[in-house]
């Protein structure tokens, strides 16, 4: 068995090295003697450093001229050979237990796919309840989060990757798309609940409150308008890190 993982990356200098390296550990700590992987950087058009980091830590880099998320990451996997593709954003940490627990999930031979709960350090009160909210909805309605997506590649390919047309939520547009698949052959998609992905918590730090909840509001008031068009959507796609 082959695992891929696709880290897409857009200027993330800072913090792609932290990726790659708790990547390498949590899979190089597995002992299956059937596993191999490979690692997939996408550069999403950066301006910095993530590319040539990237490459000097040894991962495979692609490049990705259009900021798109699902773009990067369709990108990704459209190069990967493995048997399973696992999508961790570069502002993220995998760490052993996660790897382990995908890795008997995978091994069950009852599963799709999976998505993972988050860990963000150092929130406010008001962070930490929006966390709160959305595990609520992730575990309840098994939706991925775009910080960790593992899916069948062959069922990636099928349902057609990650939608384009969307510029955010394309997670849960695949999570959908993942489980109607599985429910079809009788597999599941889950959420992981035991080792959460530690996630960078600086949208928190970079942006106001007042901005967030905007942002957030326009989602839930306008989704298609707003998911469609990159404009309306600058806590994804205004750069600033």
């Amino acid at each position: 068995m082959k695992l891929s993982i696709i880290i897409p990356a857009f200027n993330e200098e800072s913090l792609i090295i932290h990726c790659l390296n708790s990547v390498f550990d949590a899979i190089n700590a597995q002992t299956s003697p059937e596993f191999s992987y490979e690692v997939i950087v996408v550069d999403n058009n950066s301006t910095d450093n993530t590319a040539k980091i990237a490459q000097q830590a040894g991962a495979q880099v692609v490049f990705e001229p259009i900021n798109q998320i699902g773009r990067a990451r369709n990108a990704g996997a459209a190069i990967a050979t493995g048997d399973w593709l696992l999508f961790v954003d570069a502002d993220s940490l995998l760490n052993r237990g996660m790897v382990a627990d995908i890795m008997k999930m995978i091994h069950s031979n009852r599963y799709v796919g999976c998505g993972s709960v988050m860990h963000m350090p150092n929130l406010p009160w008001w962070g930490n309840a929006a966390i709160k909210l959305w595990t609520f909805f992730s575990v309840t309605f098994r939706w991925a989060s775009g910080a960790l997506v593992v899916s069948r590649a062959d069922a990636f390919q099928e349902v057609g990757g990650f939608n384009q047309e969307l510029f955010a939520a394309d997670e849960i547009h695949l999570s959908q798309l993942l489980k109607r698949w599985g429910n079809q052959r009788g597999l599941k998609f889950t959420i992981l609940t035991h080792h959460p992905l530690v996630t960078s918590p600086r949208k928190v730090q970079l942006y106001s409150g007042r901005e967030i909840i905007a942002q957030l509001m326009s989602v839930l008031l306008h989704p298609h308008r707003t998911l469609i068009d990159k404009k309306k959507l600058p806590i994804w796609y205004d750069g600033r890190r």
